[in-house]
């Protein structure tokens, strides 16, 4: 994948993975144990370390793979043999979205929309269920994405990779498509013409079976489709048709189950790499031909000018497709909001958009930052990159320098039904809380356990100073995060969080559960609610202020409910707080949790929870646990361990039904660990435990 061209053109090939270097050098030699599937190296920490699957096509490189690495065939693979599928398979559907009244005057509706291309490890090393660290990319900017690429893959790993699925849950709860990712790399950085004959090889009955494996493996998985990359130069007008016929036969195959294709701007119809920056007639037949679409759309390389964008949006309406069906790429791996775009080349001035766009690797917003960087560190520079500087969500957009997503893109929203909740989790902490307690100390991240969160970061009415506003680690109600609000109020201000469509009645009511941190001045919090929409763009929506309480420092964590009947029946358009403090004091209010429901609720247990496998590692135990899915509706589940003096610590959580546990410790002389699983409701109400003994 090449980059957007300078003002002296310039070629860079993108490797999707950190075994880049070990493409380059041709994989290590040596003996190792075989595989049924392939050759593997065993990996020197927990055998039982589940991560995202990834594979060659079919043929593997020659030698053996490298410390960690295995080397599996996509054509070999089966679902019933696939030991850690319970732990990659992702559980939440995609969510249905609509599209509120645009935050600004500048961000379109039904316009331009954004794909990003985004790394979360090395092909070979991405965890599957998060892991034991809160230095993690956790994007949250979900409802300015149409799409997210699990971007990886590399001639020393793997080719094929398929996104985890925290990942894959955190964006279809968010109403966000997932596509893994097919990279077949530049010969020089390891790639080998033969792994795309092998993709697209026919069987004796002229079928292309990769074509039903990947199908098959989205399908199982969980997730919406592929992003195809194909890069090794060498090939011919044959192999090109053949490449074409592929994408048709995975276009048919995945049609009855929404599989997605997005064909990157690589091998054209000659067969050979030659990136055009445009959808124009050498890669035209990759996208459409004249029996209709072959890809759902078409990343642009990077060399795309303001003439090129223009001419591939009027041919991408001649063959009767969407302008917007093409991502112009936006390469900011190096320099995030410093890189230099035409942004006037997309998102022009005063008239219609020309085409979508696509940002390759914006998880910039996190490895940019120096060693020692905290969570709150990188939601703030991700923030400043999706919404830009202050509250910029809320201002149009100027021309010049960085153009922030939510100047120009409309976002979109999930919030259709009830019961809905949110406890400002992030999917990462610095420490895990439940109802404002710490039941454990260990940094964690897992994008599954994600909150729906407010989308326009930030928007704020008032008359006087606008306060800070961000998400905060070191206190929670619930998670790993809450929402900060910190300012002198020297008059009322109105936060806006959620634009909705929810149903509400006689016995809706909103739960506010907060509290003031200790050096801050009173507060009078009231709930903002808005039975209409915003009358335009750029337009506060009709706020009507519903009293909550006056909350002083020193109260602790506090549940207040509103009852939001007096509104009448009809659809909550937008949910808000406006704060008023007293005198200009300085005031420090933290949100913990918002709910919206009729009624409370509680899930069904979960059953069967059984240890499926264990490994002795440094001294300490590391366990797979499996359980049967409760009956009824279920947000994701969460274990536990008793301790002898029956206390309860945290130990992990997941949208499905396994979960891996590394590092278990005897506690005291206690004959056996007991672990705990619970189902978890969309109103964070928990079941009752199933339960399960390690002997030790």
């Amino acid at each position: 994948m090449n980059r957007q061209p300078s003002p002296v053109p310039r070629r860079r090939v993108l490797l999707a993975g950190a075994g880049a270097a070990a493409a380059l050098a041709g994989p290590p030699l040596g003996a190792s144990p075989a595989r049924a599937d392939g050759r593997h190296r065993p990996r020197a920490a927990d055998s039982l370390q589940p991560y995202a699957s990834y594979w060659f096509p079919d043929s593997l490189p020659s030698g053996m793979p490298g410390d960690g690495i295995t080397w599996r065939s996509l054509a070999a693979w089966q679902p019933g043999t696939d030991r850690d599928l319970a732990f990659n398979r992702s559980t939440v559907p995609l969510a249905r979205r609509f599209t509120p009244v645009p935050a600004n005057t500048t961000a379109r509706a039904g316009q331009a929309r954004i794909s990003a291309l985004a790394a979360f490890d090395h092909t070979a090393g991405n965890p599957s269920q998060g892991s034991a660290t809160a230095d993690t990319y956790a994007p949250t900017h979900w409802a300015l994405l149409d799409e997210l690429v699990f971007w990886g893959g590399s001639a020393g790993e793997g080719l094929i990779l398929a996104p985890n699925a925290p990942l894959v849950d955190a964006a279809h709860r968010n109403g966000v498509p997932v596509l893994g990712t097919v990279f077949l790399p530049p010969v020089a950085y390891g790639g080998q013409l033969r792994w795309t004959r092998d993709l697209v090889r026919r069987d004796a009955a002229g079928r292309f079976p990769l074509a039903a494996k990947l199908v098959q493996v989205a399908t199982v998985y969980g997730f919406d489709g592929w992003f195809i990359n194909a890069e090794t130069g060498g090939g011919d007008a044959a192999l090109a048709a053949e490449m074409q016929a592929f994408l048709r036969a995975l276009r048919a195959a995945g049609a009855g189950q929404g599989v997605r294709i997005t064909w990157y701007d690589a091998m054209n119809r000659t067969g050979q790499v030659g990136w055009q920056g445009a959808l124009d007639d050498l890669n035209q037949s990759f996208f459409q031909d004249a029996s209709g679409p072959v890809a759902d759309s078409l990343f642009v390389d990077f060399r795309w000018s303001a003439r090129s964008l223009a001419d591939s949006g009027r041919l991408a309406e001649q063959l009767g497709r969407s302008r917007y069906e093409l991502w112009a790429g936006v390469d900011v791996e190096s320099a995030g909001w410093d890189t230099g775009t035409d942004w006037d080349a997309i998102l022009p001035e005063g008239r219609d958009q020309v085409v979508s766009f696509g940002f390759y690797r914006p998880e910039w917003t996190l490895q940019h930052l120096p060693a020692g960087r905290t969570p709150g560190q990188f939601h703030a520079a991700d923030d400043r990159f999706w919404a830009g500087e202050g509250a910029a969500a809320a201002r149009p957009g100027g021309a010049g320098g960085w153009r922030a997503p939510a100047t120009a893109v409309a976002d979109r929203s999930t919030l259709t039904a009830l019961p809905f909740a949110t406890g400002f989790n992030t999917g990462h902490g610095l420490r895990w809380y439940e109802a404002g307690k710490v039941t454990s100390e260990a940094p964690w991240s897992h994008l599954g356990l994600q909150d729906r969160l407010p989308p326009r970061r930030w928007v704020v009415h008032t008359e006087g100073q606008h306060p800070d506003i961000s998400w905060d680690f070191d206190d929670a109600w619930r998670g790993g995060s809450s929402l900060l609000v910190r300012g002198a109020l020297d008059a009322p201000a109105t936060v806006e969080l959620f634009p909705a469509r929810l149903p509400a009645g006689a016995a809706t009511v909103l739960d506010l559960t907060h509290r003031l941190d200790p050096a801050s001045g009173p507060v009078t919090v009231e709930v903002a609610v808005a039975t209409r929409p915003a009358p335009a763009p750029g337009r506060p929506a009709p706020y009507v202020h519903l009293p909550a309480g006056t909350l002083r420092p020193g109260d602790g964590w506090r549940t207040d409910t509103v009852r939001l009947g007096p509104l009448g029946s009809g659809t909550l358009h937008a949910l808000g707080v406006r704060l008023t403090g007293r005198g200009g004091a300085v005031v420090a209010w933290r949100l913990g949790t918002l709910a919206v429901h009729d009624g409370p609720a509680s899930p069904a247990a979960p059953g069967g929870l059984r240890i499926t496998d264990t490994a002795a590692v440094d001294g300490a135990v590391s366990v797979r646990l499996a359980w049967r899915r409760a009956n009824g509706p279920v947000r994701h589940y969460e274990l536990h361990r008793r301790l002898p003096d029956g206390s309860r610590r945290f130990l992990g959580g997941t949208c499905g039904t396994a979960l891996y546990v590394p590092g278990l410790r005897r506690a005291g002389t206690e004959p056996a660990a007991e672990i705990e699983v619970r189902a978890v409701h969309e109103l964070f109400t928990t079941s009752e435990p199933a339960r399960v003994q390690l002997p030790w």
